[in-house]
Formats: C-alpha cells, sequence, structure tokens
C-alpha cells in the first residue's frame, strides 16, 4: 500500500468507494448483474481510483507538509538534500540525497517534528527547528545529517548564542521572588 498511514476511517471510506465503483463502473447497479469480463476490463480505472484514494492525506497530515523546507538544503561534510513539493499531489514530496530519489509523504509525529517517509525504501526525514536529516531505516543509517534551511539555520545560530535550559538544570528558583509576596506562617498558639 502506499501512501499514508490507513486510519480505520479511511479503510471504510476507502472500502465503499471501491464498491460504489464496481458498481459504477459495470453498471451492475442499473442492472442487478455483473459478468467478470466486464469487471476485468473496468478494472484499470477502478485501480487507479482506489490507489488516489489511498494516497489522500488527512488535513493533519496535509498541515505538516505546509511546514516542510522545500528546496536544496546544505548538510554536513559537503552533502545536500533537495527537497521538491511534488505539483500533481499536494502533500507529497520528491527528495533526493546522494544519488538516490524518494517520494515521501508526512506522517503525524507526537513530537511535533516533521517526519516524511518513503515505507517502500524506508526512507525518512526528520525536520525540527534548528536541522534536519534523512535516514535510511531499513540499513539502520543516516544518509545525510545536520541539514539546514536558511530559517532552520538562524535558529541553529540563536541557540548557540543563547543556549535553552537544559532538563538537567535546577529550576528557577521561586526564592527569588521578594519574600513579601510569599504568605506569612502563622505562630503556634499558646495558652
Amino acid at each position: 500500500m502506499t501512501g499514508a498511514a490507513m486510519t480505520p476511517e479511511k479503510c471504510i471510506s476507502n472500502a465503499s468507494l471501491v464498491v460504489a465503483l464496481l458498481l459504477a463502473a459495470t453498471g451492475a447497479a442499473a442492472q442487478g448483474q455483473t459478468s467478470r469480463q466486464e469487471i476485468k476490463a473496468k478494472s484499470p480505472q477502478i485501480a487507479a481510483a482506489v490507489s488516489a484514494a489511498d494516497a489522500a492525506l488527512t488535513p493533519g497530515e496535509m498541515a505538516i507538509a505546509e511546514r516542510v523546507h522545500v528546496g536544496v538544503l546544505p548538510c554536513e561534510l559537503g552533502q545536500s538534500v533537495t527537497i521538491t513539493p511534488d505539483t500533481k499531489s499536494p502533500g507529497y514530496f520528491d527528495v533526493s540525497a546522494k544519488g538516490k530519489k524518494y517520494r515521501m509523504f508526512p506522517v503525524e509525529t507526537s513530537t511535533g517534528a516533521v517526519r516524511l517517509e518513503d515505507k517502500k525504501a524506508g526512507a525518512v526525514w526528520i525536520q525540527v527547528a534548528n536541522k534536519s536529516m534523512l535516514m535510511n531505516q531499513k540499513a539502520g543509517q543516516r544518509l545525510a545529517d545536520d541539514c539546514m534551511s536558511p530559517a532552520q539555520a538562524a535558529v541553529a545560530q540563536a541557540l548557540a548564542k543563547t543556549p535553552g535550559r537544559s532538563f538537567m538544570d535546577a529550576p528557577e528558583a521561586a526564592a527569588s521572588a521578594p519574600a513579601a509576596s510569599q504568605p506569612a506562617a502563622s505562630a503556634p498558639a499558646t495558652r
């Protein structure tokens, strides 16, 4: 299967589409009967329609696609990755590096990072605020690392000048607030 991950809703929608296409293509709805020969003759159109339905992206995936940095992105060791949006299939991208081409689509993540995948080739593009990388999951290796668009390079420079807080750092002291703003402890009662 090509395209984005299938949700139960998308599977039901695609199954309904296939049944409707079969009925429409063969005229079975009007005739009440269909021969195998008729179905076989119409199967290329049906297959194309099913493939198009599988390739459709969800609104969340389309939102991710809008955040993808495109163009030629320079990477470490003099490499580069070229990302080109597919004009015929919105949300899909052609990604090329090291003489290889991948057709990728966005995948939703729990971290908010931009993730593009080519499941067939096993390639994954990960994009965060300050850099991106291309990986081959099947081989378990990075194909290109530290790739940056101009926007990512600006974020990387800002982080170099003012690094963010580490989770290992002590929390900012609440004690730095004036003592007067803290509620006064009541004195123990004496009898």
